[in-house]
């Protein structure tokens, strides 16, 4: 009997075995990317969050594994999404800031780039880019894109389906995504439009009309809401592809300006927060009688989308073989539309706010929230203090979708962190932002160093101890040279000259 016995004792030991390693044999993965636009890094509960609620993505975390160490690829949109595309950073890109081609004519009208479309998008990104996209359209995946573009406007080389993507839907230029009730979106190559009407935004609540009065807001509430549209979108595409393997790159538009969202979803925090002082408008976005009610709702919103997905991929029986990546495009933005990062705490244990969030190489502005789950191949419930950013997701799904890469690139895949194996790990991070003044910042262990104003010819560099110091308000240079010259020749070395003039940095020599 005990002879009997020992095989069944033997298969069920190997079977556990089997169970909880992680990383082992197993098919390459459905992908499903996901890229929050704006989310700070302290604005999910499982990051510390306090106020918004994030049941959904915080249990994607407990799945899964938490990054505390991750950076995006810019302190802003287009770049950022640039990097991540191409497994570049920003001292080798060609994209290096947000582009609107304004020689074109007057891009920033809203009405005017609805009406003709040669107005409308970014300077396209060259054909001879090799994206991501691309990279898994090579390895046998069905890919999609749903959300915002700002790569390529309509009509050039750098659209979507031009770039790596089988189908697309959603806003090509990130201009027009300052309404989520906008006119149109686009399907592929095809606009589409809505039942909204055109509401430029910029302007400010009538003179004659009452602050306190809802009434007074509802025109900016309109018929079609993008997010929910792309949202729907998203979910076909996961049906369609359901006996496919596929990526997905959801690049949702929430929780970026302006604020919008429908009563429903408003109404939750409007009682959790109570009186607030309404945003009166300007300044490129909308009127709203409940600014901060509103901004949590919109995370609140997208965390039901990303339920709802995730639910999607269950019921479909696509979720054990389905890697998910949540992650943010830069840091929140500051004190404008009716945006309050302070009262939020958005950036954690970071400091927030103009001058230290978006459009800033500080921490604020490009730390950022990144979880990525994978049944059977990430240990749940983990976290990593792996260095990494944008540019390293490139390399990660190479490797995971065994695409042979012979491009340089500046990533490192961080597969060995996921599966809880020794990682190779970069010397340091670079990023340089032509715009907000000029940057260039480099992150090497715990060693964080800033250059800024450099338009205005300054070539000081700030050093901080972020193990020490993680809201960077202790400039240490004086105290350590040697580290500074350190720092310095990483900014010489990793900074190239661009393509584009308008990124020019000409303190750096660029010509």
């Amino acid at each position: 009997m005990k002879i009997l016995f020992l095989p069944f004792i033997l298969l069920l030991l190997s079977t556990l075995v089997n169970c909880n390693s992680f990383g082992e044999n197993s098919p390459n993965p459905n992908i499903i990317f996901i890229l929050a636009d704006d989310l700070g890094y302290g604005e999910l509960g499982i990051y510390g969050q306090k106020i918004i609620q994030t049941p959904h993505i915080d249990a994607l975390a407990r799945d899964g594994m938490r990054f505390t160490q991750h950076y995006s690829g810019s302190p802003v949109c287009a770049p950022s999404r640039y990097m991540l595309l191409t497994g570049l950073h920003s001292g080798h890109a060609y994209i290096r800031g947000n582009d609107e081609w304004a020689e074109r004519g007057d891009v920033w009208n809203y009405s005017a780039a609805v009406a003709d479309v040669s107005l409308e998008g970014q300077r396209p990104i060259p054909d001879s880019t090799f994206t991501l996209g691309e990279m898994l359209q090579e390895s046998g995946y069905i890919t999609g894109l749903v959300g915002k573009w700002g790569l390529g406007a309509p009509g050039t080389v750098g659209t979507p389906n031009k770039q790596g993507f089988d189908y697309f839907y959603g806003y090509n230029c990130q201009r027009q995504a300052h309404n989520l009730y906008p006119r149109h979106l686009w399907e592929n190559e095809q606009k589409i439009w809505l039942n909204n009407e055109i509401i430029s935004p910029g302007v400010v609540l009538d003179s004659l009309a009452d602050p306190n009065d809802p009434k007074s807001y509802s025109v900016y509430e309109q018929e079609q809401y993008a997010p929910s549209l792309m949202h729907d979108k998203a979910l076909n595409f996961i049906e369609k592809n359901e006996k496919n393997q596929f990526f997905l790159y959801y690049a949702s538009p929430l929780p970026h300006l302006p604020l919008q969202i429908s009563k429903k979803y408003r109404s939750k925090y409007h009682e959790i927060i109570g009186s607030e002082l309404p945003y009166t408008g300007g300044k490129n976005y909308f009127p709203n009688q409940y600014p901060r009610a509103t901004y949590a709702a919109m995370i609140s919103y997208l965390d039901q989308q990303v339920g709802e997905l995730i639910q999607k991929l269950k019921s479909l029986g696509l979720y054990e073989n389905t890697l998910i990546i949540f992650t943010s495009d830069n840091g929140p933005t500051y004190d404008v539309g009716g945006v309050d990062p302070h009262y939020f705490k958005s950036a954690g244990p970071f400091n927030t706010g103009r001058g230290w969030g978006k459009g800033f190489t500080h921490e604020g502005g490009i730390r950022v929230p990144m979880i990525v789950t994978w049944p059977n191949q990430i240990a749940p419930n983990t976290i990593t203090t792996h260095l990494s950013a944008f540019w390293d997701i490139f390399p990660t799904l190479a490797e995971i979708s065994a695409y042979k890469d012979n491009q340089q690139r500046d990533g490192i895949s961080f597969l060995s962190t996921l599966h809880g194996k020794k990682q190779s790990e970069h010397d340091y991070l670079y990023w340089e932002f032509p715009a907000y003044g000029g940057q260039q910042a480099v992150r090497k262990k715990h060693w964080k160093a800033i250059r800024k104003d450099l338009h205005k010819d300054n070539l000081n560099i700030a050093l901080y101890d972020l193990n020490k110091d993680p809201r960077e308000e202790t400039d240490i240079s004086d105290k350590y040279p040697k580290k500074i010259a350190e720092m310095e020749a990483a900014m010489l070395e990793a900074h190239s000259d661009p393509i584009i003039d308008k990124f020019n940095l000409n303190i750096l020599g660029d010509k």
